[in-house]
């Protein structure tokens, strides 16, 4: 379940579109996360749902639970064969936002599968699926958050494992967007780690120093051996 309630949701789009007050102040108001690019908030993915079905729109949950191969591919199709716009596909199938559907026309160009998403598929033990760049994290933390923290649907939608949308969340509350940079290959510095690290390391070149160390008193023993014989 969303965390906004209907009545939030169709507020901020009047708001918005009377511009009574700016974008940013709505989403004070009302709590809403402000993405950092393009001045961008969940209140333009509401607004076309708003437009297309009026104050009804948000009566009940209009995102699908599940997305099949076929639907996806379906809603991919009506697109690239001009049955509709971005915003009229993605309103038709109800699919959570204009982002996901531009991610499955990517994956359907590059001539990839289009997987469909069983909601009561396990997924919490799934390793990572694909790769994913900064912007894609964003999203999805995004997603998540808004939708009371559903790891496992936010997982099945976007194609990532439980597991990552779990991390990205959780290093998101802790640092925020910096906490979605991927830092893998950058090796800390003694000087940039805390003490208990620094230690750490040292004890591992110790042992390496004494593996090292071992390993030439048993050559010498061998080349004596050797040269004894």
């Amino acid at each position: 379940m969303s965390k906004y309630s209907a009545e939030i949701k169709i507020s901020a789009c009047k708001e918005y579109l009377t511009r009574t007050i700016s974008h940013e102040d709505i989403c004070k108001k009302y709590g809403i996360p402000l993405y950092r690019r393009k001045n961008d908030s969940m209140i333009k993915e509401w607004l076309p749902y708003y437009l297309e079905y009026g104050e009804g729109a948000f009566a009940k949950n209009k995102g699908n639970n599940s997305y099949s191969s076929e639907i996806k591919k379906q809603a991919v199709e009506d697109y690239i064969y001009g049955n509709g716009s971005i915003r009229d596909i993605y309103i038709k199938y109800q699919i959570p936002s204009t982002k996901t559907l531009r991610q499955w026309i990517q994956v359907y160009n590059a001539n990839r599968e289009l997987k469909g998403y069983d909601p009561k598929r396990e997924v919490y033990m799934a390793e990572a699926k694909r790769k994913t760049t900064l912007e894609e994290r964003k999203e999805i933390v995004a997603y998540c958050l808004e939708h009371n923290r559903d790891y496992k649907n936010t997982a099945g939608i976007f194609d990532v494992s439980y597991s990552q949308v779990y991390s990205w969340v959780r290093k998101y509350n802790a640092s925020g967007e910096d906490g979605l940079t991927d830092k893998r290959g950058h090796h800390k510095t003694d000087e940039e780690v805390d003490e208990l690290e620094r230690l750490r390391r040292e004890n591992k070149r110790l042992k390496r120093q004494l593996e090292e160390n071992d390993m030439a008193v048993q050559l010498l023993k061998k080349v004596k051996e050797f040269e004894g014989m």
